[in-house]
């Protein structure tokens, strides 16, 4: 029932509908960058698919765009997403299953970052069990080290990150 493939298309228009569904904002334009960078081979797009239907993703990028990995040439998986009605099935693991395979093409390493407010607790958890450990480098905020005692906002730029070898 469930399989794990490239990015079609047409999952564009599908996750806007779902994320609407949950009351997430679309991410009409992300979604379309994702597949056209899919076919260019300068990102990876794992989607999973539950009975026809794609129910989670998750991206690899050759090598990380920003944070303390950028310099190592790791890979890096970013924006990985289940549909809260299909969590807690194993789909989220299978995704990264595949992803993790896919980085070790790139290197022996893979990285990622994670938010930290109580959306991404499950991701969080998922990360630490499957192995990934913080670099040291403290928390970021908008492409940068936060200074510490510096004051913030606890939204989706605030991250952690991590990575583990494979």
């Amino acid at each position: 029932m469930l399989k794990i493939r490239k990015m079609y298309e047409s999952d564009a228009e599908q996750f806007c509908r779902s994320f609407l569904e949950q009351g997430w904002p679309p991410k009409m334009e992300i979604f379309r960058n994702y597949y056209t960078e899919q076919e260019k081979a300068e990102r990876n797009v794992f989607v999973a698919e539950y009975e026809k239907r794609p129910v989670g993703y998750i991206t690899l990028l050759p090598h990380a765009k920003n944070g303390p990995f950028a310099k190592l040439g790791y890979p890096e998986l970013t924006d990985f997403n289940v549909l809260m009605a299909y969590q807690k099935r194993g789909i989220g693991s299978r995704i990264m299953d595949e992803a993790e395979k896919a980085a070790s093409a790139y290197g022996d390493h893979v990285s990622l970052a994670v938010g930290l407010h109580s959306g991404y607790g499950a991701a969080q958890r998922l990360y630490v069990k499957r192995g990934y450990i913080p670099d040291g480098s403290g928390v970021w905020y908008r492409n940068e080290i936060l200074k510490p005692y510096t004051t913030c906002c606890n939204d989706d730029d605030l991250i952690l990150y991590m990575s583990k070898k494979i």
